[in-house]
């Protein structure tokens, strides 16, 4: 049984899709087999490009597959990260505690 993506369109869908870009298109004075056979132009665009997109895809997966199989595991580069984390801290909270605490003592000295 035949797998669909999510990107799957049924002929009708495109059928309406084409009609529907046709007639936003439709010049005045345009008959309707006119539309209609603008509409069947688009859906047969349609239709193409998704198949040249699928032939496209399935190119790229089997060279991404073969590039795979050539090279074994074994020779993948592993890369290894080691971070190194260095706390730097800003002297104004020091500064600030500081002069808190010889603010706290001048004032027990003198109410003391």
């Amino acid at each position: 049984m035949a797998r669909r993506t999510k990107s799957y369109q049924s002929p009708e869908a495109t059928h309406d899709e084409a009609l529907r870009i046709a007639r936003g298109t439709q010049r005045p004075g345009q008959t309707k087999e006119q539309t209609r056979l603008i509409a069947q132009g688009i859906q047969k665009g349609i239709e193409q490009y998704k198949k040249q997109q699928s032939a496209r895809t399935r190119e790229l997966d089997r060279n991404i597959k073969k590039t795979r199989q050539q090279r074994p595991p074994h020779e993948i580069p592993a890369r290894e990260v080691q971070e190194k984390v260095v706390y730097r801290q800003h002297w104004l909270p020091w500064l600030l505690l500081a002069l808190s605490w010889i603010a706290m003592a001048a004032i027990w000295m003198v109410f003391l």
